[in-house]
């Protein structure tokens, strides 16, 4: 069964946390061994490390972290999404010390009835385990898994507030080097903005926008777009060449955005008195993607597609469409079945020596 791209991401998301957790574990158990020196010297409320009990460690300590992206992703980043950062770090903290718990009695009982070659309902195992639970030993394990849990929260953090993609490729050094690349763009603007924004308030406004680029964010994801920027009212989404038109996904996500705004369009005038629609322009074209800034460093495109998409989607008023489309995009699209394509126009851009042809694509 082939998956998703929406469970692509998350897979990508959630593995870091397990490779966080894997690496300070070896870490953590390496330094204990350094220390003692051999086993001879382990104390005894602590297990003894064999190969078995080592592999037996360390595979839990990565499905601890998997365990843990998996329920950030899931559930806990959702639920304290409006909190703020240190209420969001704390809280999430409080609730993991009680998972901990837990799981260190079960983990623990296992690794001693594997020590002892015996069941984890044999005395000597909860012995063990009421000596451990009131021993500096576990004291040291919290504070293992404590700093483990810290780095993956903060590394959460940053993933959500930088990017997926972003943060690997700062990880990565990809483009520390500018790279040519050819990209699809979609400049996607909402209608009316203005008006909404006066009607609203700069508060209630905020908080729409926010509901708005929310709600637009899981067709994006399903049709391997990428969020390079959000300008105000207006949201910028690219693909390589071949993500965007593969299965023409560039087209189908302006679709899809279409479709999840309209679905909720009751709850946005129940709660706002407006519906936040929008139109968009999309082209294609080379552009130099590299790291810039020196106060703030981020990914950044350049090149003269980025301006012509702009001003295509500033055309769509004066053809009366949402969607205007280069013809160039078009050619490069499989749009016979499912779909209706109209030449608009062959308008002179501003900035362009030559014209461009325009085209509007509708669903059948």
């Amino acid at each position: 069964m082939k998956l998703s791209a929406i469970t692509k991401r998350n897979i990508v998301r959630i593995i870091p946390f397990g490779i966080i957790w894997l690496v300070f574990g070896a870490l953590f158990l390496w330094v204990e061994y350094a220390a003692i020196g051999n086993q001879e010297n382990i104390p005894e409320t602590a297990v003894r490390l064999d190969a078995d009990i080592l592999t037996f460690a360390l595979t839990g300590i990565t499905l601890i972290g998997l365990l843990v992206g998996l329920l950030e992703l899931l559930f806990l980043n959702r639920l304290f999404e409006k909190k703020s950062f240190s209420v969001k770090i704390t809280s999430k903290f409080l609730i993991y010390a009680a998972f901990f718990l837990i799981l260190i009695f079960i983990t623990f009982q296992i690794a001693a009835s594997m020590e002892f070659g015996t069941s984890v309902f044999d005395e000597r195992v909860w012995k063990k385990y009421v000596a451990f639970f009131f021993s500096i030993t576990n004291v040291s394990t919290m504070i293992q898994l404590s700093f483990s849990l810290l780095v993956s929260l903060l590394y959460a953090e940053i993933s959500e507030n930088l990017g997926q993609n972003v943060l690997l490729n700062f990880f990565t050094g990809k483009y520390h080097k500018p790279v040519a690349e050819t990209r699809i763009f979609m400049f996607a603007d909402m209608k009316d903005s203005t008006s909404i924004a006066e009607q609203l308030g700069h508060i209630r406004y905020f908080e729409m926008l926010k509901s708005y680029y929310f709600d637009l964010s899981n067709a994006i994801v399903k049709n391997y777009g990428e969020v390079y920027q959000y300008i105000g009212d207006e949201i910028v989404i690219s693909w390589k060449l071949k993500n965007g038109i593969a299965k023409n996904n560039c087209i189908h996500c302006y679709f899809d955005m279409k479709a999840d705004l309209l679905k909720r369009k009751d709850v946005y005038l129940e709660k706002y008195g407006r519906f936040p629609d929008f139109k968009a322009g999309l082209h294609f074209g080379e552009v130099t993607t590299g790291e810039i800034g020196a106060l703030k460093k981020e990914i950044f495109f350049t090149g003269d597609v980025l301006n012509t998409t702009a001003r295509i989607q500033g055309l769509c008023n004066e053809y009366g469409v949402d969607l205007l489309v280069s013809k160039d995009l078009v050619d490069q699209l499989d749009l016979e079945h499912g779909y209706s394509v109209q030449i608009q126009g062959k308008p002179q851009l501003k900035g362009k020596i030559d014209a461009l042809d325009l085209a509007t694509v509708t669903l059948n």
